[in-house]
């Protein structure tokens, strides 16, 4: 049986009326319920009533003899809690502009000489058959073939040597 607030009978009132009535006579006792609801947050609070509001507006099963149900919007305002709760942990966290100052350049010199003396170093490493090849695709920007030309090897030779090139270069820097 829905729960019908005393007062509320908005038979015979404009829309505008009828919709400031549901305002001031249900508002604030729903905002209260909400606020409890979320832990004091005024904020998401006010967004949940409003949402409720609205809802209840264009449902007109919310109404019973032309009375807003107090227990339909309650209803209401908990299943939006729940959806928006919900919603939040199926997505990720977001960042704070504060934790994203702490983050160095991608530009920093000194980062960038650290790494190109490490990837030097690693490819240096590597034995010159696989070191060639990727000399040859990645240092001249030379394609697939014109790397096989060039070494005297097929095609197919020069992609499975940079293929066990790149996995020994991570391995190494890893």
């Amino acid at each position: 049986m829905n729960e019908v607030a005393p007062g509320n009978d908005t038979e015979g009132m404009t829309p505008e009326e009828a919709l400031e009535h549901l305002q001031q006579e249900q508002r604030p006792a729903l905002l209260a319920y909400v606020s409890r609801l979320v832990g004091g947050d005024v904020h998401w609070a006010e967004d949940v009533v409003q949402e409720t509001m609205v809802r209840a507006w264009k449902n007109p099963h919310s109404r019973v003899d032309g009375r807003w149900s107090r227990g339909w919007l309650y209803t209401v305002a908990r299943r939006i809690l729940i959806d928006q709760a919900r919603a939040a942990r199926s997505r990720p966290e977001l960042t704070s502009a504060e934790a994203l100052t702490h983050i160095p350049a991608q530009d920093a010199e000194v980062d960038s000489f650290i790494d190109g003396t490490e990837i030097r170093a690693a490819v240096a490493a590597l034995p010159e058959r696989l070191r060639t090849v990727l000399v040859e695709l990645y240092y001249q920007e030379r394609t697939v073939v014109e790397a096989a030309q060039i070494l005297n090897v097929p095609a197919g030779t020069v992609k499975s040597r940079n293929f066990y090139a790149i996995r020994a270069l991570r391995d190494q820097l890893a």
